[in-house]
């Protein structure tokens, strides 16, 4: 590889770098050594950005002090973080690669934004996407993951993708770069290590083009998931009922029309973290209240829908009703509630109802429910807990954990969208009657 190379591939990929900040992942060794020195060659505006996880004691300070002095012979900003991994491992359940790899973007993230960094550098190469193809193969990780190592995603760049290791190598040394070497590297505790100096090597031995190979089926695999996106974008588009920032509904009876309808699954659950084809077609015929779970989603089979939501999650807000003007927006239920003068009962809706407006106390509070919340539901002469009316409702976990309750004085006026109160009904003796609706509109996406 010569700077030429390098430079072209930029052009051809990469046109807009060139006039933008840049910051540098490096470690201190091979890799992110030389791309730094090309870039340093190709006059870009560069900082670093180095992570120090204190896994080998006294050589992770060496590679700190190593990229500082590099930075300093160079005047290049070096932006440095030691991270104490061990005491992070104590409350995850992540491996210590997983953990300092999100503690890393994490980091980068954050001085993108400080510093107004367009464009973040790493230095995976061509080795680099060829281990994490053949770990994705044995995890059975689908097309996703056997596209490999992504040349762009957000804002992180790969540029050095393109080239080998061999090839980084021969131009480190023909241009006298200094770099350090990583005792852990050569490591056989790790998967990734294990694949790298037991396996490829005998796969190259076998197939000398083995890398170019890949690039080629890569190549044929991105096609094949730009179609399957595509199609999988149209199946959503029929099958999903609601969909909010933090949760979506999928028909079950839409579903079950699909031609092969095993094979959809995985596609179209899979970017939520859901990798098992069994467990999900499994799911479809399982009772209600059956639930599979990703690291940060859930599925819960319902009557008529799979609920697909976040763990994210964040309970409803409560508001507080000054004036019978006031409209309220309930964001999580996409809900607009407004309170109207009625000249009589005139539209029965589970989204309607009609109240003494005498017997309104205001402000009036929106909130969400609670256990120990009781109600005196129409139709019933005595008082309601909740919880069993959710139960006779045959309510989901996701919509149990939605439901608002409109409040007069500590006393339920409505379930909101299930039941109201009879203590607010009008009879022959009220004076005024007031409407209270909710407009839900349905998002599809």
């Amino acid at each position: 590889m010569q700077i030429d190379d390098f430079k072209r591939h930029i052009e051809n990929f990469f046109p807009t770098i060139a006039n933008e900040k840049i910051l540098i992942a490096v470690s201190g060794g091979l890799d992110s050594m030389t791309l730094t020195d090309l870039c340093l060659k190709s006059n870009y505006d560069i900082s670093l950005a180095h992570c120090n996880f204190s896994l080998r004691g006294d050589d992770s300070d060496f590679d700190e002090i190593f990229v500082k002095d590099f930075g300093l012979t160079h005047k290049i900003t070096v932006h440095t973080k030691k991270f104490d991994i061990r005491a992070y491992l104590e409350n995850v359940n992540q491996s210590t690669q997983m953990a300092a790899r999100e503690l890393r973007y994490d980091w980068f993230r954050y001085l993108q934004e400080k510093y107004n960094f367009k464009w973040v550098l790493t230095a995976h190469h061509a080795d680099d996407n060829l281990e994490t193809f053949l770990i994705n193969l044995n995890r059975g990780s689908g097309i996703e993951g056997l596209k490999g190592i992504p040349l762009v995603n957000n804002s992180i760049i790969r540029p050095l993708l393109a080239f080998n290791r061999q090839e980084l190598l021969s131009y480190a040394i023909k241009n006298n770069l200094k770099w350090r070497e990583d005792s852990s590297n050569s490591s056989l505790d790790y998967q990734r290590n294990l694949v790298r100096h037991k396996i490829i090597p005998v796969l190259k031995q076998v197939f000398p083009n083995l890398i170019k190979s890949l690039n080629k089926t890569q190549k044929n695999l991105k096609s094949s998931s730009n179609l399957i996106d595509n199609h999988i974008s149209e199946i959503e588009d029929n099958i999903i009922s609601f969909s909010s920032d933090d949760e979506k509904h999928y028909d079950l009876a839409k579903i079950h029309l699909l031609k092969s309808k095993k094979s959809y699954l995985f596609p179209l659950f899979a970017k939520y973290g859901f990798t098992d084809w069994d467990e999900l077609y499994n799911l479809l015929e399982a009772q209600s209240g059956k639930q599979i779970n990703s690291n940060n989603y859930s599925i819960i089979k319902d009557r008529k829908v799979l609920i697909l939501h976040s763990k994210n999650f964040k309970l409803p807000k409560s508001f507080v009703i000054n004036s019978f003007d006031d409209t309220i927006y309930i964001k999580h239920l996409n809900y607009n509630l407004s309170i109207d003068e009625s000249s009589g009962v005139v539209e029965k809706s589970p989204n309607v109802i009609y109240v003494d407006t005498d017997k309104l106390i205001l402000p009036l509070q929106l909130r969400p429910w609670k256990n120990g919340d009781y109600f005196f539901p129409m139709g019933f002469n005595k008082k309601k807990k909740l919880s069993k009316l959710f139960k006779d409702e045959k309510l989901s976990l996701v919509e149990k954990s939605k439901v608002m309750l409109l409040c007069s004085n500590n006393q339920i006026i409505w379930v909101i969208g299930i039941r109201q109160d009879s203590r607010f009904v009008p009879n022959e003796c009220t004076n005024s009657i007031s409407k209270i609706s909710v407009k839900h509109a349905i998002i599809k996406k």
